[in-house]
């Protein structure tokens, strides 16, 4: 990087203040301009630091990282990656800011022993924040796109379009049949904000099963399946072991476990090895698909660090299959839709807004 990446440090335990920003500070790359002990303090801080990335800490008092991400978006938008409790609490939370608008996020180390890893991890994460938002001037509060493409706008609210919070009606599931439509869907970074753009737009008689694998860890995929299924009309779930495709039905890989299709219309979960460094991986959900569905499958490559679905794409379109990718317009990280693209497989290139419309499209095609 040319210049380093100003990092502002937010956290209430002065331990983790002090320790990530001294694990921080060994990478050349990066810059620690300063810390703050709550959310209030980091808003008084970020117009006089003006950081590139805020690491904010979930659960804080005073102000909680929630809150304090809304107040950034809307006063001052700024790259965030959180830093989350590995509690049912702190998943909840952390899916939410995601939907508003933090870039990313990472889990807290339960032991000492761990944060080396989880320093290591969250440094790639600021590193990314930062690449986001590459080209972008603030205008009346919000950022907007410059005339340089290639990544997306932060915003303080829900684009136009997107559904508020709340429970979407359901017509009930669907029994799969041979040779009805398949669609896969990976994403990464900016993944849940991307798939609630696309789950919410696609209608609740889509005549597909659909299966979604999105970067991260255990013990947070659940609340993403429950915070999606809250503003879709089809019902999403995460998949257990023995699942069977309906249609009506999307079913979300749980974090460390590749999410393989299996004869009989099932779902199995796999512990092996990571793909891309990642489990659940992108690759090994298209791949089992393409083997056993062929032609029936299409594959959507969402925002994301990376090339995981590249070889999965490859696999779907040697089978028949096709292939969706999201432009660079509308992306956080354009990584996974960019190694799909340069490789030729995409049968379409599209923004977040038109993606569902152009599933909805190939659905009708293959049906």
């Amino acid at each position: 990087m040319a210049n380093p990446v100003r990092v502002l440090v937010v956290d209430d335990s002065p331990f983790m203040r002090y320790t990530i920003a001294k694990h921080l500070a060994t990478d050349p790359n990066i810059l620690v301009v300063g810390s703050a002990q709550d959310g209030l303090d980091a808003l008084n801080k970020i117009p006089v630091l003006t950081p590139d990335v805020v690491t904010l800490d979930v659960e804080m008092p005073r102000m909680d990282g929630l809150t304090t991400l809304e107040h950034i978006m809307h006063d001052c938008p700024t790259p965030v990656v959180m830093l989350s409790s590995l509690t049912q609490r702190g998943a909840n939370t952390t899916i939410q800011a995601l939907m508003k608008g933090a870039v990313d996020f990472v889990a807290k180390p339960t032991t000492s022993t761990d944060m080396r890893l989880v320093v290591t991890e969250l440094t790639g994460k600021i590193k990314a924040a930062a690449g986001s938002m590459c080209g972008k001037t603030k205008t009346n509060g919000h950022l907007r796109q410059s005339k340089e493409p290639g990544q997306t706008l932060i915003e303080s609210s829900l684009p136009a379009g997107e559904p508020t919070p709340q429970k979407a009606k359901k017509p009930g599931l669907r029994p799969f049949k041979e040779g009805d439509p398949v669609v896969v869907i990976g994403a990464s970074t900016g993944g849940p904000r991307a798939l609630q753009r696309v789950l919410s737009a696609l209608p609740a008689d889509l005549s597909a099963a659909v299966a979604v694998v999105q970067h991260m860890p255990p013990g947070f995929t659940r609340s993403l399946a429950q915070r999606l299924n809250d503003m879709s009309g089809l019902t999403v779930q995460e998949a257990s072991e023995g699942d069977r495709l309906a249609l009506g039905m999307v079913l979300l890989a749980p974090g460390d476990f590749h999410l393989k299709f299996q004869p009989g219309k099932k779902i199995a979960l796999d512990h092996g090895p990571r793909r891309n460094h990642v489990r659940p991986a992108v690759d090994v959900a298209m791949e089992s698909a393409a083997e056993l569905y062929n032609s029936a499958v299409i594959g959507v490559v969402l925002t994301g660090m990376g090339s995981d679905g590249a070889a999965g794409a490859g696999c779907i379109k040697r089978a028949g299959g096709r292939v969706i990718a999201e432009h660079k317009s509308t992306t956080v990280v354009y990584g996974m839709p960019r190694s799909v693209v340069e490789a030729d497989l995409a049968d379409k290139i599209v923004p977040l807004p038109d993606v569902a419309e152009t599933i909805v499209q190939m659905v009708q095609h293959a049906s």
